[in-house]
């Protein structure tokens, strides 16, 4: 049984697995939040203590760059549930780029198409009067379809980088295509 998991949230990959696996929909509804949270116990479990060797090219240096400049909110879209996704962060070194209390996760909604203006809402907040981010000063950088199509659903504009398990072709539908976050600087200029 192979499930697909590029860009999908973590609840909505295990339901697809429950759901193949024979479950009924009702004991993974019962279930559900038992599951939430022996996930996150078994990630912390199982997760290696270095995941840098996992850090895409050039995502260091476009995160110190990014995270330098003060009109500039970086802000996390994934699907893993938030403390997974928080630990995940940690132990590949950059989870200091990412503040707390913001981003758009798994585990505040299992659609993905939800996750662009849930951390809009959130990189709003104090900087922006209370109103989410502004759609005009928004781009997802992500590596599946499905960020391209988060990203649509929520109006703003989309970076793929070529730097998971799709390549430039999967990606064409995103505004601009990268082969690593080397370009993001200027591929973001270029969008204006």
């Amino acid at each position: 049984m192979r499930v697909e998991t590029g860009g999908r949230t973590d609840p909505d990959i295990a339901r697809d697995i429950l759901a193949r696996g024979g479950v009924d929909r009702r004991s993974i509804e019962d279930g559900f939040e038992a599951f939430r949270a022996a996930a996150v116990r078994q990630y912390a479990r199982r997760v290696p203590d270095d995941l840098s060797a996992h850090v895409a090219p050039g995502a260091l240096e476009a995160l110190d760059e990014l995270g330098g400049d003060a009109a500039m909110r970086l802000s996390l879209v994934t699907g893993n549930l938030e403390p997974v996704a928080r630990l995940k962060l940690a132990r590949a070194g950059i989870g200091r780029r990412f503040v707390h209390g913001q981003g758009g996760f798994g585990s505040d909604s299992e659609d993905r198409a939800d996750l662009p203006a849930i951390a809009r809402a959130r990189a709003g907040g104090a900087w922006n009067g209370g109103a989410p981010w502004p759609r005009a000063h928004t781009v997802v950088v992500g590596d599946t379809p499905r960020d391209i199509a988060c990203a649509r659903a929520d109006g703003v504009a989309v970076i793929a980088v070529a730097t998971g398990p799709f390549d430039a072709a999967d990606l064409r539908d995103a505004d601009a295509v990268l082969e690593d976050l080397r370009g993001l600087r200027a591929a973001l200029a270029a969008l204006g």
